[in-house]
Order: C-alpha cells, then sequence, then structure tokens
C-alpha cells in the first residue's frame, strides 16, 4: 500500500475505534501498530516496546503528576471559599461587581492548580450560589464561568503546557513564563467585557450597600495563595528551580496550606494522591499511544510529505495558522486538549519549522485554541460542568458561554498581530 492509503486507512481506524468508545489512549496504539503492520516494519514488537518506554520516560514529564497532586491537594481545601471571600469586597464596586469574582478566582486558581476543569468546578461551587442569591443575571454569571474556568489551561503551571512541552521538545519553563502575560490579557478581556455589559444592563448587575467595606481580614485571605503562586514561577523565573522542581515547592506549599486551615487529613490525602495518580496515568497512556502513532506516521514520512506541501503551497504564517485554527477548532468538537495535542504534534510542528514560527509562541496558540475547545459543544468539558452545577441544558450554557469564546478569539488575534506579548518574559528568563 502508497503511504497515502496507509495514512488513510489509519484514519478510519481511529475514528472507528474512538467512536466505539476505546480509551483514548489504546486506540492511538492500536491505530499506530495497524500503520507499522500495513507499511511491513520489521520487529513491530521491540519498535513499539521502546517508543513506549522512551515516551514517559522523561524527567520534565515528572512535574505532571506533581502538579496534578499540588493541585488535588488545595482542591480538597477550604483555598475556594477563601478566594471568594477574599475577592467579593474588592470587586463590589466595580462595575459587574461580583461577577468579576469569577474571572479573578479562577485566574488565581489557574496558577496554583493548571487544570480547566478544577477552576470551573471550584470557583462555580462557591460563586453560584451567591450570584444566584443576589440577584445577578444567571446568563452572565454562566459564561464567566464557563470562559474564565479556560484560564486553568493558560495561566502557568499549566498541565496542557507540560503535555505539548514535552510531545514538542519544547522548553516546559519557557512556555510557562510565555503564558503569564497572555493569561492576565485574557483576564483584562473578559473583566473589560463584563464592565461595558453591566454598564449597559444596570438593572441585571445590582449596586452592593456602601456599607459593605473591605477589610484587611478579608485580604489576608488570599495572600496564602498568591504567595505560593509567586513560588512556584519565581523559582522558575528566577532560574532558581527546573519546572519539576518548583512542583515539587508547589506540593509543599500546598500541603502546608491546606495543614494550616486544618483541612488535611489521612482521608484528603490519599484521595488526592489517588486522583493524581489516575489522572497522570491517563494523561501518560494517551502521549504513550501518541508515541506509538507518530512513529508510524515517520516511518511512512507523513510528517516531512505534508510540511513540503504546505511549503509548495506558500500559505505563509498567516495562512498556516488560520489553516490549523479551524483545524484545532473542529477537532475540539470532537476531542479533548491532550489528545489534541499529541496526537497533531508529530504532523503540525514540521509545517510549523517550514513557515518561521516561533515553537514557544505557537505553544500558547494551541493552548488558547483548546481552551475554546473547552467551551465548545459537543465536548465541551467546561460547559458540562457547568450545566451539573446549574441544573441548565446545555444549549443554555454554550450560549451563555458564546462572548467568551469571541474574546477568546480576539486574544489570538492580538497575541499573532503582537507576538511580544507571549515571547517577552520566555527572552528575559535567566538562565535561558
Amino acid at each position: 500500500m502508497s503511504a497515502l492509503a496507509v495514512f488513510l486507512f489509519m484514519i478510519a481506524v481511529l475514528a472507528v475505534l474512538l467512536s466505539l468508545g476505546f480509551w483514548v489512549g489504546l486506540a492511538l496504539v492500536a491505530t499506530g501498530i495497524t500503520g507499522l503492520f500495513l507499511m511491513g516494519a520489521p520487529n513491530i514488537g521491540g519498535l513499539i516496546g521502546s517508543t513506549l518506554f522512551s515516551a514517559i520516560n522523561s524527567w520534565p514529564l515528572t512535574a505532571l503528576p506533581l502538579f496534578l497532586l499540588m493541585g488535588e491537594i488545595l482542591f480538597r481545601s477550604k483555598i475556594s471559599e477563601d478566594l471568594f471571600r477574599g475577592l467579593a469586597p474588592l470587586t463590589r464596586r466595580l462595575p459587574g461587581g461580583l461577577l468579576h469574582v469569577n474571572i479573578l478566582g479562577s485566574g488565581i486558581l489557574a496558577a496554583i492548580v493548571g487544570s480547566s476543569g478544577v477552576c470551573c468546578a471550584t470557583v462555580g461551587r462557591m460563586s453560584l450560589p451567591e450570584l444566584k442569591a443576589r440577584g445577578y443575571d444567571e446568563r452572565m454569571a454562566i459564561g464567566t464561568l464557563t470562559g474564565s474556568g479556560t484560564l486553568g489551561l493558560l495561566i502557568p503551571p499549566s498541565i496542557m503546557m507540560i503535555v505539548y512541552g514535552i510531545s514538542t521538545q519544547t522548553s516546559v519553563a519557557r512556555l510557562f513564563l510565555a503564558g503569564v502575560v497572555p493569561g492576565l490579557l485574557m483576564v483584562v478581556l473578559f473583566m473589560g467585557y463584563v464592565a461595558i455589559w453591566s454598564l449597559i444592563h444596570r438593572d441585571r448587575a445590582p449596586v452592593h450597600p456602601a456599607g459593605e467595606e473591605t477589610r484587611l481580614a478579608d485580604l489576608a485571605r488570599i495572600a496564602a495563595p498568591v504567595v505560593l503562586i509567586i513560588a512556584v514561577i519565581g523559582s522558575i523565573y528566577g532560574g532558581l528551580a527546573t519546572p519539576t522542581e518548583s512542583a515539587a515547592i508547589g506540593v509543599a506549599g500546598a500541603f502546608l496550606l491546606a495543614l494550616a486551615q486544618r483541612a488535611l487529613t489521612l482521608k484528603t490525602l490519599l484521595e488526592s494522591f489517588m486522583a493524581a495518580v489516575r489522572s497522570s496515568a491517563l494523561i501518560m497512556l494517551i502521549m504513550a499511544g501518541a508515541a506509538v502513532l507518530s512513529t508510524a506516521l515517520a516511518y511512512a514520512q507523513i510528517p516531512v510529505k505534508v510540511a513540503a506541501f504546505v511549503t509548495a503551497m506558500q500559505l505563509g504564517p498567516i495562512g498556516l495558522l488560520l489553516a490549523l485554527t479551524v483545524l484545532y477548532v473542529v477537532l475540539g468538537c470532537f476531542l479533548e486538549g491532550v489528545s489534541m495535542i499529541v496526537l497533531t504534534a508529530s504532523v503540525v510542528m514540521p509545517m510549523v519549522a517550514a513557515v518561521g514560527i516561533d515553537p514557544v509562541w505557537f505553544g500558547i496558540f494551541v493552548v488558547i485554541i483548546v481552551e475554546i475547545a473547552q467551551i465548545t459543544p459537543p465536548v465541551g468539558f467546561n460547559l458540562f460542568i457547568v450545566q451539573a452545577l446549574t441544573g441548565r441544558d446545555i444549549a443554555t450554557v454554550t450560549r451563555a458561554s458564546l462572548p467568551f469564546l469571541m474574546l477568546m478569539l480576539a486574544a489570538i488575534v492580538l497575541i499573532t498581530a503582537v507576538p511580544e506579548l507571549v515571547l517577552f518574559l520566555p527572552q528575559t528568563m535567566i538562565g535561558q
């Protein structure tokens, strides 16, 4: 069979396996084995064994379970309650009031747990009942939560950045720093939209009594999370720690924070470890499966041929980015973020290199697209989380999320027009 015929057959096999409900990692392994068999590759068993081992035998990958453990420990502490009570007094006088708590709370939590789902669920449990009780517009409350919940993927430490860095051999430390400014930009865009909307729809954004003053005790509630963020990100930026070492610092900080809040018991600690192990194993299985598939694609020289084809089309950076945006948005309707990245890395990265796009910048671009996938039906993970929290149908949650999806697209336009928004911090990083 020709390489093209094998490639098309592999796509068909993968589509069938995924539609039948196979685990993504196992489906990728089976598809890769099928491709190698059809191309008559020698010693397939040995090749797959070495590929699987090499895919997960990576020192930078050890940051993944550590950051997941940090998030799981904090998820079971009182941090969400402290964030809400600490941020509420700061936002009451802003146009939009407590709606900004969803955004700021998710932004701070994102810099601690690195997970979109955890951000969305944790902040939502605290904020949605309070916003409903105070008479805020439900649609805007839902939209701010689903939209800002995606910040867990962009603001470091991000699990998605670790996956991208390992899959594309890009520095995870530089990716973490590259995500800081775009993450803050997204927060500003969301808050700006909420403020403008609230000024136009004053009847749906309650004004809080003047007697509700900000107290020092309220501000102290957010001090510990902020200190933990500075310790984790600052240690990387200052060249004092690698991402794995900073993850260990984060775990220790999360342990001490939960201990200080008297939220740490043997039961919660064991639950945190088990949840982190399950999530890590799932992600590593997907990455290992993608490595087998990538080996099959490389054996057929698919990445090289695709890159040559794209170069011959002379799309240029902007044309390629537009095409990839459409590709990832479509994939996001059916796959979750980790699968999107590892499935496309081996084919897309040669194309990106061919037109001269910086891999660090492209990593942030991909993460924002994956963020969009989190609120894109029918597989938008954040949509299902908020649907479970509110009891509303998926169509209502999707409509409420649409303005924030458009703001994410606007952020892509901004970082494309001004790449320095992404690349400035990594270029000033000590030790790089």
